[in-house]
C-alpha cells in the first residue's frame, strides 16, 4: 500500500501554480460553453490553453483516457468523453480538468448549465457546491477524512440527494491520484487523520435522485442509475491548522459567468 506524501511549503507552492492553471483553464472553457458548441471543441480549447501556459493536460492518456477534459452531461456523473455532441439549452455540463506542471499536479471540477437551469437542477448545483465548501471547512489539521465525508453527506442528504460512493476524492502531488482516498460520505472522527503537509482533492459527486451509478462499456463514463442529473465540483486543498488552504479557485470561472450574464 502506497504511503501518504507530506509536502514542503515549496512543493505546495508548485502544486498551487498547477492549480491556478487548472482554474484559469476552466474559465477559458466557461467562455465557450453555449448552445451549438460541440463538447470536443471545449476539450480542444482546454488543451491548447494548458499547453500555451507551460502545462501538460494531466488526463490525456492517463491510464488510457483519450482526452484532456472529462466532460459529463446531464445524467453522467464523471469521466464522460468529449465528442461531436452539440450543447443545447438546459444541458448540465460537468467539466473536470487536471494539469501537470513542474512535475506537480492540479485538479478541479465545475458544473455548468447551458442557459438558465430548471429550479430542481439549480438546487442540485447549489447544494453540491455547498457540500464542497462544507467538506473543505473540515479539511484542517487534526480532523479526519471521515469528518470531510460526513459534512458532504449530511448536507446532500438533507435535500434527499444521492451521494455517489463508488468514486472518491484523493491525494494530489507528483501523481494525479495519491493516498489518502477522500470519500464523500463517512462518520465523524473516523478514517485517516489530516495533518499539515497533506494535499487532497475534495470532489462531491451528488445525484438528484438515487446514489447508485452505472459504469459504461467505454471503460470510463459513469452515469446515474436512475437517469436523473448529477453535479460535480472539486477543489485541491492543502491541509493547515485552523483553516484549509484552497489551492484551486472558482473566482475565474465565476467572473466569466457574470460577464456572460451581463452581456
Amino acid at each position: 500500500m502506497s504511503k501518504i506524501n507530506y509536502r514542503t511549503q515549496e512543493e505546495i507552492e508548485l502544486i498551487r501554480l498547477s492549480c491556478q492553471l487548472v482554474s484559469k483553464t476552466l474559465a477559458e472553457v466557461a467562455k465557450r460553453i453555449g448552445p451549438g458548441v460541440k463538447t470536443i471543441e471545449l476539450n480542444n480549447v482546454a488543451e491548447t490553453f494548458i499547453r500555451d501556459n507551460g502545462g501538460v493536460p494531466a488526463f490525456l492518456n492517463y491510464n488510457g483516457f483519450p482526452y484532456s477534459l472529462c466532460i459529463s452531461l446531464n445524467n453522467q456523473v464523471v469521466h464522460g468523453f468529449p465528442g461531436k455532441y452539440e450543447l443545447v439549452p438546459g444541458d448540465l455540463v460537468s467539466i473536470d480538468c487536471g494539469v501537470v506542471m513542474n512535475k506537480f499536479y492540479g485538479d478541479s471540477a465545475y458544473t455548468f448549465s447551458v442557459g438558465e437551469p430548471k429550479e430542481d437542477v439549480k438546487l442540485l448545483m447549489q447544494v453540491t457546491q455547498e457540500c464542497l465548501q462544507l467538506g473543505v471547512e473540515k479539511a484542517v489539521s487534526g480532523m479526519r477524512v471521515g469528518d470531510v465525508g460526513y459534512a458532504v453527506q449530511e448536507h446532500a442528504e438533507k435535500f434527499r440527494f444521492g451521494v455517489v460512493k463508488e468514486l472518491v476524492g484523493h491525494g494530489v502531488g507528483t501523481k494525479l491520484h495519491e493516498k489518502p482516498e477522500v470519500p464523500n460520505y463517512g462518520k465523524k472522527g473516523s478514517g485517516i487523520k489530516l495533518e499539515e503537509g497533506m494535499v487532497i482533492a475534495i470532489e462531491p459527486m451528488i445525484n438528484a435522485g438515487r446514489a447508485g451509478v452505472k459504469f459504461w462499456d467505454d471503460g470510463w463514463t459513469v452515469s446515474t442509475s436512475d437517469g436523473k442529473p448529477s453535479a460535480h465540483y472539486e477543489h485541491t486543498v492543502a491541509i493547515r491548522k485552523g483553516k484549509a488552504d484552497i489551492l484551486t479557485t472558482f473566482d475565474y470561472v465565476e467572473k466569466v459567468l457574470k460577464e456572460k450574464i451581463n452581456n
